[in-house]
């Protein structure tokens, strides 16, 4: 079979998730933190009962997906924590980290395509997407978000390098801008490498999730050095694991 090829010109900018989503601004009145009981419960049976079930099986039947020391996850159990992961594949990307660690519930910030979709925004909100806020009041609004759910002892997931490269093995450069949530919260950050392996039957790849960490924000540091250094023990420990365990190109990405 021969491989798709894909040409990029730009690895921080160029953008090759496929979904044509008309990006709309976040409504005004958008609400982050929800209060009363419906709403707890509702959200409580769509993630728990419906959603993390199915989503387990789907990973498992389509990625035969599985996760790799994920024991170092045990030291920040009884903290909040943030997870920072590579970004290529829209549904391995929104479905992995309600899996991580079922004891708790898993957030996960969204860009404005996430909340485009017509008819969804409260269902993503139930199951736990964070939109990055437009103006000042929803950026004020969405810090709390995060703050309220590492207080809560829940995971936050990030993607650092914003944009979708399916199937791409290696790590690309990004920002140290997202790891202001843990200068801010003081809570542990980890790395999540999704891996691609090429497996026994087929040409569509295999995946296993490998965990690192946890770093913890260095108080002896300036804020912004602070992010500057989670930033490279992130990427450094994402390039260590797609370097030894990515060992299957199922698309080529090529430099134009």
């Amino acid at each position: 079979m021969k491989k798709r090829v894909i040409r990029y010109s730009d690895e921080a900018t160029d953008d090759f998730a496929g979904t044509h989503i008309r990006t709309k601004p976040l409504k005004p009145g958008y609400v982050y933190l929800h209060s009363g009981a419906v709403w707890s419960f509702v959200s409580f049976f769509l993630y728990r009962i419906v959603a993390q079930p199915l989503i387990f099986l789907f990973v498992k039947l389509t990625f035969l997906q599985r996760f790799e020391n994920r024991g170092v996850l045990k030291p920040a159990r009884s903290s909040g924590a943030f997870i920072y992961a590579n970004h290529t594949n829209a549904l391995l990307d929104a479905f992995v980290p309600n899996l991580v660690d079922w004891r708790r519930r898993g957030y996960i910030v969204v860009g404005p395509d996430a909340m485009s979709i017509p008819g969804l925004n409260g269902l993503l909100t139930m199951l736990g997407a964070v939109p990055l806020g437009y103006t000042l009041k929803q950026k004020c609004n969405m810090l709390r978000c995060v703050d309220t759910r590492i207080r809560q002892k829940s995971i936050v997931t990030i993607y650092p390098e914003a944009h979708i490269w399916p199937f791409f093995t290696g790590i690309r450069p990004y920002s140290d801008a997202s790891f202001s949530y843990p200068v801010r919260t003081g809570a542990p950050v980890y790395a999540m490498t999704n891996c691609y392996q090429k497996r026994r039957f087929g040409n569509f790849p295999k995946v296993t999730t490998w965990l690192d960490g946890p770093f913890f924000p260095d108080t002896g540091l300036s804020p912004v050095e602070r992010r500057k250094k989670l930033r490279e023990q992130c990427i450094s420990a994402m390039n260590a694991r797609a370097a030894q365990e990515s060992t299957y190109s199922y698309i080529e990405y090529m430099r134009s």
